[in-house]
C-alpha cells in the first residue's frame, strides 16, 4: 500500500506529539531508555491491555457498556486506558511511527475492506462478506 502524503490542511485525527515529548522527558529523567526497547514496550503494553481486560472479564454486556461511568470501575478503567495509551505512544515514538498517519491509513484500508453496503450489521471478517 502506498503511503498518502501528510495532510496539512485539516486537523489530525490523532495528535500525540506533546504526549510523546512528555514521555521522552519522563524516561530521560529516570534513565529508563535502557529499558524502553520496542520488545519491552510491547510486552508492557500487552500487560496493561491484560489488566484492562481483567476489569471486563466477568461483566455482562450491559455492565461493560457503563464501566467507564460506574463508580465501582470508572477509576480503574480510566487508569488502565491511560497506561495503554502511554505505552502505545511511547512505543510508536521509539519506532518512529506517526500514529496519525497510521490511523488515517488504517481507517482508509478498513473502509476498503469493509464497504458499508456489505458490512453493515455484520461481524464477519472482510474475507467472508
Amino acid at each position: 500500500m502506498s503511503q498518502s502524503p501528510k495532510n496539512t490542511t485539516t486537523a489530525p485525527l490523532v495528535e500525540t506529539s506533546r504526549l510523546a515529548t512528555a514521555l521522552e522527558a519522563f524516561a530521560t529523567e529516570r534513565d529508563w531508555h535502557q529499558f524502553h526497547s520496542p520488545k519491552n514496550l510491547v510486552m508492557a503494553l500487552s500487560g496493561e491491555v491484560g489488566e484492562l481486560t481483567e476489569i471486563f472479564q466477568w461483566m455482562t454486556e450491559d455492565a461493560s457498556r457503563t464501566a467507564g461511568r460506574d463508580p465501582a470501575t470508572a477509576d480503574k478503567v480510566r487508569e488502565e486506558l491511560a497506561d495503554v495509551l502511554l505505552y502505545l505512544v511511547r512505543l510508536a515514538d521509539e519506532l518512529g511511527v506517526d500514529l496519525n498517519d497510521a490511523a488515517t491509513q488504517k481507517l482508509q484500508l478498513n473502509a476498503e475492506k469493509y464497504p458499508a453496503e456489505k458490512a453493515r450489521g455484520s461481524s464477519k471478517k472482510y474475507t467472508e462478506i
